[in-house]
């Protein structure tokens, strides 16, 4: 340590310091909807009472969603039917026109002279008399 004047070491110390400026005010600020709520709702106790509503907000969210995963499931599932009743439909209908095809006349005697061999009469029925 140096032999000097305690008021000469302050005097070098007040120099070495920046000075301070003086604080300017900032403009107030008029209060706005949040910072009157925050003020006045945001607290601990505030946020245990709200807690049981918060829950069941929740509860019905989850709710939400899984009804609308529910009704999605059933769209997917009235979709593949519908396609499913389409298909049946066709299958259906070529049946249906087979065997309108196949029940004609001429099919049938077709299939009657190849399978048992009987043949068309050419001659006109004869109507019979009793006495």
């Amino acid at each position: 340590m140096s032999n000097r004047l305690k008021s000469e070491i302050e005097a070098e110390r007040k120099l070495a310091e920046p000075q301070e400026k003086p604080k300017e005010k900032k403009p107030v600020e008029a209060p706005n909807f949040l910072s009157v709520w925050l003020a006045k709702k945001a607290s601990k106790e505030a946020a245990t009472e709200a807690l049981p509503f918060l829950l069941f907000l929740s509860f019905l969210g989850m709710i939400y969603i899984g009804n609308r995963h529910s009704a999605e499931n059933n769209i997917r599932k009235i979709d593949a039917l519908s396609k499913e009743v389409k298909e049946l439909s066709w299958d259906f209908k070529t049946l249906k026109a087979d065997l309108m095809f196949k029940s004609r006349q001429t099919e049938v005697i077709k299939k009657v002279d190849s399978l048992l061999g009987l043949k068309v009469s050419t001659k006109p029925p004869v109507k019979l008399q009793a006495n």
